[in-house]
């Protein structure tokens, strides 16, 4: 393990229910890799099918970005403290479903990295078994930038 739970919630701002990632595991300036251990116990189950849980498939995608916005921030110091939002999603595909005792893996690269723009290349597996990818497009922005919140 590289980085706990507790060294994650440093880095992002995300809190329970919101905080997708569990563990990073692996980590250098252009590859990330993170685990979502899922439980029956999510709240998103209770609605999403009772009787027979999946995970939604936009918290796969929400677990993703998550992982790469550690990967962004810890490769370049500066981005810390910063905000993370989803430009564009592409070429999504959902393959399998993710289960209740499923241990999702998360594997992000960088396709290009800059200071305000970023672009990844994102795959989760359960086991060998690849279960989504994508390619996700954030730009990391100060938190008054983005909502207005400027002081006069």
């Amino acid at each position: 393990m590289v980085m706990s739970n507790e060294d994650i919630q440093k880095i992002l701002p995300h809190r329970y229910p919101f905080l997708l990632i569990d563990q990073i595991i692996e980590l250098t300036n252009e590859k990330v890799v993170g685990l979502k251990n899922v439980t029956i116990n999510e709240p998103f189950f209770q609605g999403h099918f009772p009787g027979r849980p999946v995970m939604p498939g936009v918290l796969i995608l929400e677990a993703m970005a998550q992982t790469g916005g550690v990967m962004s921030f810890m490769s370049i110091p500066e981005n810390r403290g910063k905000l993370i939002y989803f430009m564009a999603i592409d070429k999504v595909k959902f393959r399998k479903m993710v289960l209740p005792g499923d241990q999702l893996i998360l594997e992000l690269v960088a396709l290009r990295r800059g200071n305000k723009v970023w672009k990844m290349q994102g795959k989760a597996f359960v086991g060998n078994n690849l279960v989504a990818e994508a390619e996700l497009t954030a730009a990391i922005a100060e938190d008054k930038a983005v909502t207005g919140n400027e002081e006069a």
